[in-house]
């Protein structure tokens, strides 16, 4: 036994093994949540805490200033809004198609076809790369000279301005994001789908069950807990989504694709008068958002495990 041991005792050497993680832990997460609420709750354009004033939750009480909240028009921080309905509407559309297409290409892949193993890489390849990086190849793809558009003019059609009609801007938006993460969602309800036993399978054909019944009766059930992390963690994804739509959009056209995060980043830094306060009170909604969400996640994984 070391010196250490016998000075600290046995019991307590896992803590002096976790203490540098979770100093490092604390002062790259803990401190900087700490110090983004202090700017939530004082004011003025000062950079350091100690000269700004306290305006207790002024800042949160202009973000929720609105008429109605239906209409962002009515909010007297109305971008905020756009945000938060950009992000709702990106965020539905883009788990449902998250999972639905995850969840197919997982049962595909489970599936004994040929090249198994490469299209397995091909899915997952995409998640290996930067985000910016994604966004910037399709935005090439998308643009008014890019590729597609390439094609299309090359068969006799007209150009067609993706990035810069609000309906096709959101489109693409969530059609990138679902392109460049689905094959690690893919992956996790392959590895469900796998740990399902197979004799199971096997007594539904020996009574000549249909596939949609075997897959709605039995595959889905089993396959639950994964679906819900798959869920959840798509939707925190979702909502904290800018990377691949300020590169592929820059929120535009006008505000049609600005999100949550966006604001909080143009908000702070970006705008020609920095309110780093209202930034933060933005960025502590959207925080508790995200903890809800997690919650969410671990009350729903505790309920099947149990």
């Amino acid at each position: 036994m070391t010196g250490l041991q016998r000075l600290i005792g046995e019991r307590r050497m896992p803590y002096v093994f976790l203490l540098p993680n979770l100093v490092f832990f604390g002062l790259f997460v803990f401190v900087p949540i700490a110090i983004n609420f202090v700017y939530s709750v004082t004011g003025g354009p000062a950079l350091f805490p100690s000269e700004r004033p306290y305006v207790a939750a002024d800042q949160y009480s202009y973000l929720f200033d609105c008429g109605s909240y239906v209409d962002p028009n009515t909010c007297r921080e109305d971008h905020f809004w756009r945000g938060v309905y950009n992000t709702l509407f990106f965020s539905l559309f883009q788990v449902l198609a998250m999972v639905g297409l995850s969840l197919l290409t997982a049962v595909v892949l489970n599936m004994k076809i040929r090249g198994r193993g490469f299209f397995r890489a091909v899915y997952f390849f995409p998640v290996l790369l930067s985000p910016v990086v994604v966004a910037l190849i399709w935005k090439w793809i998308l643009q008014r000279d890019g590729l597609l558009n390439a094609a299309i003019t090359g068969f006799g059609g007209d150009r067609i301005l993706f990035l810069t009609e609000p309906g096709w801007a959101m489109f693409w938006a969530i059609f990138v994001s679902v392109w460049a993460h689905m094959g690690f969602y893919t992956l996790i309800l392959l590895a469900g789908l796998q740990a399902i036993p197979s004799d199971i399978y096997e007594a539904a054909e020996m009574d000549a069950t249909p596939r949609w019944r075997v897959f709605w009766r039995l595959t889905l059930p089993l396959l639950w807990p994964n679906l819900i992390v798959v869920i959840v963690l798509s939707l925190i994804r979702a909502v904290q989504t800018f990377d691949e739509v300020f590169v592929l959009t820059g929120g535009g056209p006008g505000t049609s694709t600005l999100m949550v995060v966006q604001y909080i980043y143009e908000t702070a830094f970006s705008n020609q008068v920095q309110n780093f306060g209202l930034a933060a009170a933005a960025s502590v909604v959207l925080g508790i958002v995200l903890f809800a969400l997690t919650l969410a996640q671990l009350a729903f994984t505790q309920r099947k495990s149990s």
